[in-house]
């Protein structure tokens, strides 16, 4: 991976120019011999000659290649020339509201680096700059700007000094809306209370509204079947909860007989079927307040998608003394080898060239 930056050394090629130049500035006098009769004639400047030799455009050649390998090992080699950088995450620079902007303006300003370029917080910013912090010269400091940042399971090592801070959340005396999730209840009225007690007892754990409908929708995330009866062939949903007393095969189950999984001290079996996955467990509907809370951790344990869990603010000390070498860079070895036999060469051919 070659930095746009170190590519601008491709821009120099005209320099190519500078061995040509020198070899037609060369000259070489006519040679002469003096003549007795010559003290009759009236004086002329001497004469010089552009020769052209084998060993002049060989010599030439190698002056162009030595200068363009150079060039080529100057593009292919990482040297640090970067120095402290504000780094801002799109998503916030992006932010509609003026709270955004002030307080961007206001952190560059307390971290003294209002004169520091600022450039897009690129994603996995740790490991991006643990990949990429050759660029940056020794003691180079970096202030990260952003809303959140996703923790990483250990902190990269790193040999410059990051400060990153996040916008803190803009309090507001009015509460937040709450999230709704959509339910589907199918369930005989004698046990259909215990079905709507145990939701409200989640609406308490988490703050969510949970919308019980006799039919599902796209939106619905769960449907609870405790009948007998197969259910409607057009009924989908993600999750599906039976108790014992279903008919997990008339969902078209495929491996309803799997053994049991005892999850939270929860016995749960789970199979699958075309029109959802399906969780048959004799706790439901859960009788006691401990049999709720099983069910309701399993069920955000397995059927919720994992949510990172976000960076807090903080300052990375360097802990390196120079920063690692960057992964998936071309080897600029041949390149160095290349340089020094051009140069024999050049060296040899000038020798030759003087004889």
């Amino acid at each position: 991976m070659i930095s746009s930056a170190l590519a601008l050394w491709w821009l120099a090629l005209p320099v190519l120019l500078l061995p040509i130049w020198w070899h037609r500035q060369k000259r070489q006098r006519v040679k002469s011999e003096p003549l007795a009769t010559a003290r009759f004639l009236p004086a002329a400047p001497p004469q010089t000659a552009r020769i052209w030799r084998w060993e002049d455009l060989i010599l030439l050649a190698l002056r162009c290649l030595l200068l363009a390998a150079l060039i080529a090992w100057l593009a292919a080699t990482t040297m640090p020339w970067r120095g402290d950088t504000v780094f801002i995450s799109p998503a916030l620079a992006a932010r509609a509201d003026a709270r955004a902007p002030a307080w961007i303006k206001q952190q560059i300003a307390t971290a003294g680096l209002s004169a520091a370029p600022q450039i897009p917080l690129p994603p996995d910013a740790l490991q991006w700059l643990q990949a990429n912090e050759s660029e940056w010269r020794p003691g180079a400091r970096m202030l990260v700007l952003a809303e959140s940042i996703p923790m990483p399971s250990q902190l990269p090592p790193l040999a410059h000094a990051v400060d990153i801070r996040l916008l803190p959340a803009a309090t507001s005396t009015a509460s937040a809306p709450r999230t709704q999730r959509s339910v589907v209840v199918a369930a005989p009225v004698e046990r259909l209370a215990a079905w709507r007690a145990m939701f409200a007892a989640f609406e308490a754990a988490d703050g969510s509204r949970y919308l019980i409908e006799d039919k599902p929708s796209s939106e619905t995330e769960l449907i609870v079947w405790d009948s007998q009866a197969a259910p409607p062939p057009g009924w989908h949903a993600p999750l599906w909860w039976l108790p014992p007393s279903a008919r997990p095969a008339a969902l078209g189950a495929t491996d309803a007989a799997s053994p049991p999984l005892a999850i939270n001290g929860l016995q749960l079996q789970i199979a699958s079927s075309p029109q959802g996955r399906l969780w048959t467990s004799a706790a439901m509907p859960p009788q006691t307040a401990d049999a709720a809370r099983a069910l309701y951790e399993t069920w955000q344990s397995l059927a919720q998608p994992v949510q990172p869990y976000p960076m807090p603010a903080m300052q990375l000390a360097p802990r390196r003394n120079s920063p690692l070498a960057m992964p998936n860079t071309p080897p600029a070895a041949w390149l160095a080898y290349l340089l020094l036999a051009l140069f024999a060469l050049e060296r040899l051919m000038t020798h030759v060239r003087r004889r």
